[in-house]
């Protein structure tokens, strides 16, 4: 008998980035933090715990490629300086 489709996990499914964690996982959280004390407190009605995904950034442009990329003609920056050197430039 075979598996519907539905039904099949994908290959990164476990290792996605999930909102809620677990108790242990908020406790494990807020200890590091320094929130939460296994002597004094309990582990029911604990405080929210916020689960940031972290998200590689974007690498920064270096000056060359900016420079070489608004000197193509098709590029944006070269369009929007055209008519600004054409107002600026003197009338015979």
């Amino acid at each position: 008998m075979s598996l519907h489709r539905s039904l099949k996990t994908k290959s990164g499914a476990l290792n996605q980035h999930r909102n809620v964690l677990t108790r242990a996982e908020r406790i494990a959280k807020l200890t590091s933090e320094e929130r939460f004390d296994p002597s004094k407190n309990t582990a029911l009605g604990i405080v929210k715990v916020r689960s940031i995904k972290a998200a590689a950034g974007k690498k920064p442009k270096k000056a060359e490629e900016a420079g070489a990329e608004a000197a193509k003609p098709g590029a944006k920056g070269a369009k929007a300086a055209a008519p600004a050197a054409k107002a600026a430039a003197p009338k015979k």
